[in-house]
């Protein structure tokens, strides 16, 4: 009888795996469906899709990249994306790197106070300074600029990354520190040498989700932009949809084109991301 327990006793875990299987691919499918069913109707004509939906395309129509790139303007919004995005998480990820490294590292009368400061300001949601912000780009002719959005998209995601790396650098082990400055190292020197490189996963992690929350952003976008030549991707295919709301097609290239940045970006730093999401449960 005991022989026949200890048998069976494996099978609840399989069973478990078995379910956590299941619910992984279930999931997978969740996700991965709409993506594919996006690709497939990027290379599909508005004719084709409306005929049916689901169909498999018979015939490849990577025309209408091209059509959306150059003829609908996508290459302007693209490129206006890239250099307002790029440019915001360039500077968030320097800035709340060493913010975070000064936070963490140096105790100074009101460094708490800062870190407060910047907890409650990721509590409450951002939309609510968007009349404050639109104020103060006018009152300096930032208004309608990529260079006042880039500043706007800064001030929006530097406290939740001074927040995450901030946790990250407390765990690096002062010995490290001390034997630095034994060496002769001085405080920039130890933040290029050694923050840095040990922080390189929570900042790869933090660079990825800023680059996907900004490259997605919307609201402010289309409030503190108004020349169509400065629009960004998400504004962009907005304006593309109200147009041409019946060229289904097309809308799907529009939308192809900009995910996959996104997809390229994760391709290059996912290592990265799954090492800096795990990091703290490691320590």
């Amino acid at each position: 009888m005991a022989a026949m327990l200890a048998e069976r006793a494996p099978l609840p875990r399989f069973f478990s795996r078995g379910a956590l299987a299941l619910v992984l691919g279930l999931y997978t499918i969740y996700t991965l469906g709409p993506f594919l069913w996006l690709a497939t109707m990027s290379v599909r004509t508005t004719a084709e899709i409306s005929a049916d939906h689901y169909a498999w395309p018979k015939v490849f129509h990577w025309e209408q990249f091209r059509i959306a790139w150059v003829d609908s303007d996508f290459a302007t919004y693209f490129w206006n994306s890239t250099i307002v995005v790029v440019g915001a998480v360039a500077v968030v990820t320097l800035l709340g790197a060493a913010a975070a490294h000064a936070l963490a590292r140096y105790r100074f009368r009101g460094n708490r106070l800062v870190y407060g400061i910047l907890f409650s300001s990721i509590i409450f949601p951002p939309q609510i300074t968007l009349i404050s912000l639109y104020q103060i780009l006018v009152d300096y002719n930032l208004y309608n600029s990529l260079l006042g959005l880039t500043l706007v998209y800064v001030s929006l995601q530097l406290p939740l990354t001074v927040y995450l790396l901030e946790g990250f650098f407390a765990r690096i082990p002062q010995d490290l520190f001390d034997a630095a400055k034994i060496d002769g190292y001085g405080d920039l020197e130890i933040f290029r040498r050694i923050v840095l490189p040990i922080g390189m996963p929570a900042i790869a992690t933090t660079l990825i989700l800023n680059f996907i929350q900004l490259w997605n952003e919307f609201l402010f976008a289309v409030v503190l932009i108004t020349d169509p030549d400065k629009r960004t991707l998400p504004v962009g295919i907005r304006a593309f949809m109200g147009d041409h709301f019946q060229d289904i097609g097309m809308i799907a290239t529009g939308v192809m084109i900009s995910v996959i940045p996104v997809i390229i970006v994760y391709i290059f730093f996912s290592e990265k991301l799954i090492r800096g999401m795990t990091a703290g449960a490691i320590k």
